[in-house]
């Protein structure tokens, strides 16, 4: 791994846990009637996917071979 790709990891695992900890405060305080909570579930599902999707492409990335399509017979 690159420390490019290492630097991906770890940013995307602190988005990762910052946003699992907004839905939890925001599921703690009740989403129904306050809209301060319903905005903080919404950042926090959207902050935990982009840790997961960030995290997932980085080591994806690195543990993969590059594909070469030019090097096939085509079926």
């Amino acid at each position: 791994m690159t420390s490019g790709n290492i630097l991906f990891v770890v940013v995307g695992a602190i988005a990762l846990l910052v946003g699992l900890a907004m839905v939890v405060t925001a599921l703690r305080g009740g989403v129904e009637g306050r809209p301060r909570n319903s905005m903080l579930l919404i950042a926090g599902m959207m902050a935990t996917g982009f840790g997961l999707v960030l995290g997932g492409f980085a080591i994806g990335f690195a543990t993969t071979r590059p594909l070469d399509l030019n090097t096939s017979i085509a079926q």
